[in-house]
This record gives C-alpha cells, sequence and structure tokens, in this order.
C-alpha cells in the first residue's frame, strides 16, 4: 500500500476488493480510505478516457438503514467513462469507518469537506461539481456556503427540507432527540431492532416505497443487505432515525447558497412532498426539474437524468462544451 498526504489526511490505496470480510465494494473502479479528522472514509475513482473533462465530479449518496455508494451507481458508471468521478460512502455507511461516536448534520458535513479535499488532491486544486441524493443534500449545501470557492455547481437529486414542517432556524442546530437515540442503544434491542429493520422483507419494502413501484433495482435490495450486517451498521442509522442528521435551519442553508443549483425530484413513492421549494424555485440560480419516476430516477431513467444535468452545466455552468460521442455535452 501507499501513502499519500494532504489537508491532513492519509491516503491508503487498496488493492483488496474487500476490507470487511464478505462486503464487496459499492462500486468499481479503484478504492482510496481516507483517513480525516471525521474518521476513515472510502473513496472510489475511475481514470476518466481520454479527452474528457477537467472539471471532476463528486457524488455523495443519501442516508438512511443502507445507504452506501451503491445508490449513485449508474451515475458512477456512466459519468466516470466520461469525467474525472469519485464516489464515497459517508461515515458510518459502506465500506467507511463505523466507530462507535456520535453522527450528526455536522460530522456529514464535514465528511462532505473531506471528500472534496480529497478530489482536489487527486485531480488539482479547483472548484468541483457536486450530485448528492436525498439527505446528502442538505450536507452538501451547508458544505457549499461554508466553503463557497470548493464547489463550482451542485446537482441535489430528491433532496430533503422541502417537506413538512418548515425547517426554517436562523442557526444551526438538528431535530436529534436524545430520549429516541438512548431507547434505540439500550441491550439487546440495540442489534435486535436492527436486525428486523434490515431484514430483506423490509429492505424491500422501504426500496418500493422510495421507488413508487414494486419494479426496484434487485442488486440494491442484496447490497442494501449485506452492508447492514456488518459490524457497527447500525451506530449512524440510529443517530439518523433519532433526527440527529436532519438540521433546523437547512431552508435557510438552501437559501444562501449561490453557486448554480440543479434540483431534480420524482412524482411516485413516499417521498413526493416539496411544497418548500417554493422558496428557491423563484431564485435565478436555481434549476428545478420533475421526472415522471420516484426518488432514485438514475435508476429508472438515467439517460433522461444525465442529459438534464449535462444540459444544465453546459447552460448555467460551463460557456465551452463539447459532444461527447453518444451527442451528451461535455463540460470542459
Amino acid at each position: 500500500m501507499s501513502i499519500g498526504r494532504g489537508d491532513a489526511t492519509q491516503v491508503i490505496e487498496l488493492e483488496r476488493a474487500h476490507w470487511r470480510s464478505g462486503l464487496a465494494n459499492p462500486v468499481g473502479g479503484a478504492r482510496s480510505d481516507v483517513v480525516t479528522r471525521v474518521g476513515r472514509i472510502a473513496t472510489y475513482t475511475i481514470a476518466p478516457a481520454e479527452g474528457a473533462s477537467t472539471t471532476p465530479l463528486l457524488l455523495i449518496h443519501s442516508v438512511n438503514a443502507a445507504g452506501s455508494a451503491y445508490e449513485v451507481k449508474p451515475l458512477y458508471d456512466y459519468y466516470a467513462a466520461r469525467r474525472p468521478t469519485m464516489a464515497v460512502d459517508l461515515p458510518g455507511f459502506g465500506q467507511s469507518d463505523r466507530s462507535d461516536r456520535a453522527y450528526d448534520a455536522r460530522l456529514m458535513t464535514d465528511a462532505v469537506h473531506a471528500a472534496i479535499a480529497q478530489v482536489q488532491e487527486r485531480y488539482g486544486a479547483q472548484p468541483i461539481d457536486v450530485l448528492a441524493l436525498s439527505l446528502a443534500c442538505e450536507f452538501v449545501a451547508r458544505a457549499a456556503i461554508e466553503k463557497p470557492g470548493s464547489i463550482r455547481s451542485l446537482g441535489l437529486i430528491s433532496p430533503t427540507g422541502f417537506e413538512g414542517r418548515a425547517r426554517d432556524a436562523q442557526t444551526y442546530g438538528t431535530r436529534g432527540m436524545s430520549w429516541l437515540l438512548g431507547t434505540l442503544n439500550v441491550g439487546l434491542w440495540r442489534e435486535g431492532f436492527f436486525k428486523l429493520l434490515t431484514a430483506r422483507p423490509v429492505i424491500r419494502k422501504f426500496l418500493e416505497k422510495a421507488w413508487g413501484s414494486k419494479n426496484i433495482d434487485e442488486p440494491m435490495v442484496e447490497y442494501d443487505y449485506h452492508t447492514t450486517h456488518q459490524p457497527g451498521a447500525e451506530r449512524a442509522p440510529y443517530y439518523f432515525v433519532a433526527g440527529f442528521m436532519f438540521s433546523t435551519d437547512i431552508l435557510t442553508v438552501y437559501d444562501q447558497v449561490r453557486q448554480p443549483v440543479w434540483m431534480v425530484h420524482g412524482v411516485r413513492g413516499d417521498f413526493v412532498d416539496y411544497h418548500h421549494k417554493t422558496r428557491v424555485e423563484g431564485k435565478p440560480n436555481w434549476h428545478i426539474e420533475v421526472f415522471q419516476t420516484g426518488a432514485f430516477p438514475h435508476y429508472e431513467v438515467l439517460d433522461q437524468v444525465t442529459r438534464a444535468y449535462d444540459d444544465f452545466l453546459a447552460a448555467h455552468v460551463s460557456p465551452n462544451v463539447s459532444q461527447a460521442n453518444d451527442g451528451h455535452p461535455v463540460n470542459a
């Protein structure tokens, strides 16, 4: 293995396909484990094709009981052949550190900063494009206002924060409920409840609700099952269930983002409440599109999603584009 330096990180290049026994990497390519202030995070890259875009793309999965970079796999496979692309497992998920500690919105935002730093160390110090899914959109938006010079544009797929009661506090906080976290961590209940939560039928039911259809991605069911049956797999999800990853000021954060933002969502399933998007849809840097899909449009209509995203970048981010072999614009 080789050790590199940069932004207080150590990069461990892994030649094996498994860090934990029986758990495959969620996506292909080379895996690097980056030891940062928020622990070890696993990142994945594939060398881009010759002549691909020089602007890197970072893909970030959602947070739930079974989150991992597998959730962005179609986008990773597509863009890795066209531009420098990196995917990451957030702390507590996939191949990343699942140690016993507090998992909250602050930790996850710091993990986004660390992943961006790793992209820039690999591809050069330049603003990058970040494409995130669901709750991770909140972490990316916060990172964008904290270090605006590191992010060129934001892509938000099925973002949280626009649903339910408005989370528009003026200062940072979370919806964390310590009593619920304590209950989830009591004795035998800690592992027993999580086993029930991550049984294959339950995982399948969750994905059907997310898709708004029984026509889900079957390999995701299997990967979700295996990633949730690793040591410490319940730790981050319990903080998620107890509300610590949901910030109380996210609408204020979204309003403060100044970079170009591409937001998309579907119309099927349990995750279709976006009534607070009126807070941003009139802003000149926000561009909102709706697909006739569930919450994972990139799994259902990948070509439509990538074309819409590429068109957004061409029109609102980079003035210089050329055409890829498939007709999609390639950003310089």
